[in-house]
């Protein structure tokens, strides 16, 4: 079959509606970059590495005009972010998709990078993998309302674990507040995150959104990719379950188990009643079990006070981008 025909069969077989095809969100630290290359290993689908200038860019005036289209103040602006340099996409390359349409709209212009980094990977669907995009699904549902969302969620506690290794540059504002307190600073971030991808569902509806457990695709790869591909609307991949035998530096076994958390064993409890004590019941609505049953009373209220804060903020973070957004209405 002709590479033509090929990518025909595959618009028809997954309702092709053009790139960005997915977006792969997440609280950061919950193994994001894990399920990147799992779906990456399809061979119908190329994703994106992190693209924070996709909403990032937004926020510079000069770059988009009043109706929505690019303004020339763009591609310095794209070439000179750090995250969109990885791509190695050239200006020339930019200038070329760009071509004489002056008027094209930041959807289509984002659409067309997708595009030619697909043709790069040599593959026709292209999703994108950026954590923190799962606090503005709003942004992306605006821009690409036929785009997929595969949220990945991971018990809280053994995110923190990971933060507390690699801290992550928090706002203090956004987080109600600065707290040297990383436990309780690392539930509450994590709570909100995951609020933030689950609350985002209304816009999408199940044909659209697609939550994954980190647990289920460490232990259970096969279903989890199974049941990935049948969202997705693509055949069954075994490359995707043994992704790691084609990278550069191929290990005996899935890196996958390599270096699993276990708040379990690795958080003191004092840790594990503070964590609960934020985010305890988040924990429980997702299925994850508590070992704190009565954390302290001080501490829950401390953290009530610190989240009608951030959500506060948020409010007006969500406000400032509707702004923003009613240029692509």
């Amino acid at each position: 079959m002709s590479e033509g025909l090929k990518y025909k069969a595959i618009r028809s077989k997954v309702n092709w509606m053009g790139n960005p095809y997915l977006f792969i969100v997440g609280c950061p630290r919950s193994g994001t970059t894990l399920l990147q290359r799992v779906v990456n290993a399809h061979p119908q689908i190329a994703i994106l590495p992190e693209a924070h200038w996709i909403y990032q860019l937004l926020t510079e005036a000069t770059v988009v005009t009043e109706n929505g289209a690019i303004a020339p103040a763009l591609i310095p602006a794209l070439l000179a972010h750090p995250k969109f340099g990885l791509l190695g996409i050239s200006h020339e390359q930019i200038r070329r998709l760009i071509g004489e349409d002056r008027h094209v709209r930041y959807p289509s212009f984002v659409s067309r990078i997708f595009d030619l980094y697909g043709e790069m990977q040599g593959k026709q669907l292209v999703g994108n993998k950026t954590p923190g995009l799962v606090r503005r699904l709003d942004v992306v549902h605006a821009l690409w309302p036929e785009a997929r969302i595969v949220h990945l969620i991971r018990d809280g506690r053994d995110v923190y674990l990971s933060m507390k290794n690699r801290p992550l540059h928090l706002d203090p504002v956004a987080l109600g507040g600065w707290s040297e307190d990383l436990v309780s600073t690392a539930a509450l971030w994590w709570e909100f995150n995951v609020q933030q991808g689950r609350d985002a569902r209304r816009f999408f509806g199940s044909e659209l959104y697609c939550e994954v457990r980190f647990e289920s695709l460490v232990t259970r790869p096969g279903e989890v990719c199974t049941t990935l591909c049948m969202f997705l609307g693509l055949p069954y991949s075994q490359g995707m379950v043994r992704f790691y035998e084609k990278r550069k530096r191929k290990r005996a076994s899935d890196p996958s188990r390599a270096s699993l958390r276990d708040w379990r064993s690795q958080m003191q409890s004092k840790d594990i009643e503070m964590f609960e004590a934020v985010a305890g019941n988040t924990l429980e609505d997702l299925g994850y079990s508590r070992a704190c049953s009565h954390p302290g009373d001080e501490l829950v209220q401390r953290s009530t006070r610190r989240r009608n804060l951030m959500l506060e903020q948020s409010a007006r973070s969500t406000e400032i981008w509707a702004g923003r957004l009613s240029k692509f209405g």
